[in-house]
């Protein structure tokens, strides 16, 4: 068995990541730390974790987190790169935040308030990329990876196929998606409270505010091979789970409309987790709800000249905590699904 340590284990991500890890077969479960929540069962804030119900969180420090093989660090943006670096460089430390996504520290200082610390190899392993290559190479073996955010797991599996196959102009994508209130974490906020939230929609990081549109454009620019423009709104939707993103981007001039299904179809043919639903099927959130899946359905309106993909995921699953071990898995050379759900929950 292979012992993993979770800090920031009181979150969402998490609470998703030992969910995940209490049905694979391969891990199991050591030191579960957190910050504020320190010195609190376990069960008292995740009841749904039952097998784990009396353990008592950990503060978080390295001494808490050695001795383990791997180590899922779903801490609050900015918090990852100083614990990391005191790790030993033999451990595989997967981060579920921002602190390694972005290659850029421009991108890095405009959006977030501490220092650009780097970039580890990005965990989205199933990405196409420029010149036929996919991300998962650039996985396999290594010690640390940095697990995309949710907006961008489903934005970028969406798009990608048409940018990598030039079907698709880099200059003009518009994105709107919508996403559950988990994504904004299990702090409390007011504006989530469920009598804000029931029965209303809103829009926030409204003309280019939102600091997953640098990690977006950055996935797509290896996808077609060079720079793309996004302008992308998210809004707040009352659900807990789940991401409805809806993608255009202008039809290249010469492509062949009758073709363009061809492209996502054999993008992802072979992908265990991506599944281009059948013609006029279109994706929703509750059918990816608990499951580590990307459903997608593309369209071309014709009208419009443009290209529009649709993707719906679980953000705390394929968005968070199932990507984590999907690059975990990946990392120790394990079959790359195992311990993941190919079903979600349903009604």
């Amino acid at each position: 068995m292979i012992r993993a340590a979770v800090a920031g284990a009181s979150g969402y991500a998490g609470g998703e990541i030992l969910r995940l890890l209490l049905a694979h077969p391969q891990f199991e479960v050591g030191a579960v730390t957190a910050g504020s929540n320190a010195g609190e069962r376990l069960g008292a804030i995740h009841p749904h974790l039952t097998p784990l119900a009396d353990r008592v969180l950990d503060d978080t420090s390295v001494e808490v987190l050695a001795g383990h093989e791997v180590v899922f660090l779903a801490l609050p943006h900015g918090h990852s790169a100083a614990l990391a670096a005191q790790l030993p460089e033999e451990v595989v430390v997967i981060d579920c935040g921002a602190d390694f996504r972005l290659e850029s520290a421009q991108a890095w200082t405009t959006f977030y308030d501490t220092p650009h610390a780097g970039a580890w190899p990005y965990g989205l392993p199933e990405l196409p990329l420029a010149g036929g290559a996919r991300q998962r190479e650039r996985l396999a073996g290594a010690r640390r990876i940095a697990v995309p955010g949710c907006y961008p797991t489903g934005i970028s599996l969406a798009l990608a196929p048409g940018l990598a196959a030039g079907t698709i102009e880099p200059s003009d994508v518009v994105v709107v998606a919508a996403s559950g209130t988990s994504g904004a974490g299990k702090a409390l906020k007011p504006h989530l409270l469920g009598s804000e939230v029931m029965g209303s929609m809103s829009p926030y990081g409204v003309g280019g505010g939102h600091r997953h549109t640098p990690e977006i454009e950055q996935n797509l620019g290896r996808a077609a091979g060079l720079p793309v423009t996004v302008s992308f709104t998210p809004t707040l939707a009352p659900m807990p789970r789940g991401i409805l993103a809806t993608c255009t981007a202008r039809l290249t001039e010469g492509a062949d409309p009758a073709s363009v299904r061809n492209v996502w179809e054999q993008a992802y043919a072979a992908e265990p987790f991506v599944h281009l639903l059948p013609e006029g099927v279109w994706p929703r959130t509750a059918d990816v709800i608990g499951s580590n899946n990307v459903h997608l359905q593309v369209a071309v309106d014709a009208h419009a000249g443009r290209v529009v993909v649709v993707s719906a995921i679980d953000n705390l699953t394929k968005g968070t905590g199932g990507a984590a071990i999907q690059c975990a898995n990946l990392a120790l050379g394990l079959d790359e699904a195992l311990g993941l759900p190919l079903t979600g929950v349903a009604p």
